[in-house]
């Protein structure tokens, strides 16, 4: 498959590259799919669809919590890097997979060899530990953390990308004249451009038809399934920009699709989180 052209192909005015340089210099690191608005929007689109089983589960697990609520641990995952630096940088790898290079098709063996270190297989091993009722409730409140993080994720398109860049992380662009990368503008560059608050969101999302058939409440989870369709959009003509300066015909075009992936992703999250307490 032909790879899309990126920004990186085009020359850039010297004076114009180092002001995006030096706006890139401000913006956060990867591994942060969706921002935490894209998290807590995927939570809230869960919560919709659990059972009362799930619910009184989760609500059991999260007393104590200073948001005891799915949106209010959605984004812990991303914020380890601060408060746990240790777990953090051992779950860095759990954020992401890069399929893309191998037409989208994931294979354990080649994609995700030193024991789990992909979003795909630490789906299957954090639900797994959150399934466990002889787990102690200490490990299974993290691995609800985890899951409700990573189910997000994986939805993201670019978390399901190329490794040559970084899933879009070396792919400069521009957006309203700030600097930014292609897999910073997914996460929360596009959401963010459209002005709207969590709730009028929530009201937009909840709109959609779901777009996929219901997710099987069956374990482990088709996390594989996920990376797979996910890097299937990452791959599409012009998901990579042709030039670096994003206009609003890319953010018409493409701000749909993210909606669609968060609407997925609450709603396969709900049915992990079914599938795991709800038995």
């Amino acid at each position: 498959m032909t790879r899309p052209i990126t920004p990186r192909a085009h020359a850039i005015p010297a004076r114009a590259l180092l002001t995006l340089l030096l706006a890139l210099a401000l913006v956060p690191g990867n591994a942060l799919a969706w921002g935490r608005l894209g998290h807590r929007l995927v939570a809230a689109l869960a919560w919709d669809e659990l059972t009362p089983q799930t619910r009184r589960a989760i609500d059991a697990l999260l007393a104590g919590e200073s948001d005891p609520t799915l949106p209010g641990i959605a984004s812990w995952a991303d914020e380890l890097r601060e408060h746990d630096p240790d777990l953090g940088k051992r779950s860095s790898k759990w954020h992401y997979v890069n399929i893309a290079e191998d037409d989208c098709v994931y294979v354990q063996a080649r994609h995700c060899p030193n024991g789990g270190d992909c979003v795909v297989e630490a789906i299957r091993t954090q639900t797994a530990i959150l399934a466990d009722r002889d787990q102690p409730r200490t490990a299974r409140l993290q691995a609800l953390k985890f899951v409700v993080h990573f189910v997000g994720d994986v939805h993201q398109p670019l978390h399901a990308g190329y490794a040559s860049d970084k899933g879009g992380n070396d792919v400069q662009v521009n957006l309203n004249g700030k600097g930014s990368n292609l897999h910073s503008l997914w996460d929360s560059g596009m959401l963010n451009a459209a002005g709207l608050d969590e709730a009028v969101w929530l009201q937009r999302l909840r709109a959609l038809p779901l777009a996929v058939p219901m997710a099987r409440e069956a374990l482990p989870p088709a996390s594989a399934e996920w990376a797979e369709a996910s890097c299937q959009i990452a791959i599409r003509p012009g998901l990579y920009p042709a030039k670096a300066v994003i206009g609003p015909d890319y953010l018409q075009t493409w701000r749909p699709v993210a909606e669609v992936q968060l609407r997925r992703g609450g709603a396969q999250l709900a049915a992990t989180l079914n599938a795991a307490l709800g038995g």
